[in-house]
């Protein structure tokens, strides 16, 4: 005879049935740091309890990766990780997130390789922008996720008008990328830099600032921009969470 009390098994019968996710990560792994603490109070903030995320972890060397983004051998990039994929499908994974804004680039290689649904970050983020009614955003990243279509062309395709900073600044952004926040360096006078390009969206009529790169996130909060901030980092593993929980919550 079960002799759990109602709630217990209610708890137990939902652990059962949580999705395993699958994480690309390593790109920073600084950022799947922040990834992996945000999913896991998520699913504790639902569940309760002694609840934690069912999330399997493939944490990629980002030096070689970094060296190709470089050299612009976005091919061989998507090579790695479907093969990444590839592994966490393996190991029991359902769906896949891929822990970078830059990367998702090649995340129809990935989605292909894998037939696993992918939790795309631009995606969940134009969502989150929607949500607000706002339309005229200004976007931060690295000089690719700012300058090409493949995350400024799905969030134009959800309504939003995207703003880029100009070029010095773009190539600034993107040098405390690499230099500094993949490399976890928080400096006080790049936050006063990101914060300067921040008012410069504003002045061109920005309603809000996407933090496109995982990274930037852990230099710059709401406290530091007079319009919305959209930590794609945070939305992203909201998303996750939402993967996860979404059949578990609604049984």
């Amino acid at each position: 005879m079960n002799k759990k009390p109602p709630q217990q098994r209610m708890l137990l019968q939902k652990t059962l049935h949580q999705k395993t996710l699958g994480i690309i990560g390593g790109m920073s792994w600084e950022s799947t740091e922040s990834y992996y603490r945000l999913i896991n109070e998520g699913v504790k903030a639902e569940l309760g309890n002694l609840h934690s995320a069912d999330l399997l972890i493939n944490s990629l060397d980002f030096a070689p990766i970094g060296e190709l983004q470089a050299k612009g051998e976005w091919a061989q990039m998507g090579a790695i990780l479907a093969n990444s994929g590839k592994r966490l499908q393996a190991a029991g994974a359902q769906g896949l997130l891929i822990a970078t804004n830059t990367m998702h680039k090649v995340a129809d290689e990935v989605q292909a390789a894998t037939g696993l649904p992918i939790i795309h970050i631009a995606d969940a983020t134009a969502t989150a922008i929607n949500a607000q009614r706002l339309t005229k955003i200004g976007l931060l990243g690295t000089q690719f996720t700012m300058t090409q279509d493949f995350y400024k062309q799905r969030l134009t395709d959800s309504g939003l008008q995207v703003m880029i900073p100009e070029e010095d600044a773009r190539a600034e952004v993107h040098r405390i990328i690499y230099e500094e926040l993949c490399q976890g360096q928080l400096l006080d006078s790049s936050r006063e830099y990101y914060k300067r390009v921040i008012e410069q969206l504003v002045d061109i009529g920005c309603e809000g600032v996407i933090l496109g790169c995982t990274e930037i996130g852990l230099l710059i909060t709401q406290a530091d921009s007079p319009i919305p901030v959209f930590d794609t980092t945070a939305i992203h593993a909201a998303a996750a969470v939402h993967f996860l929980l979404d059949h578990v919550l609604h049984e």
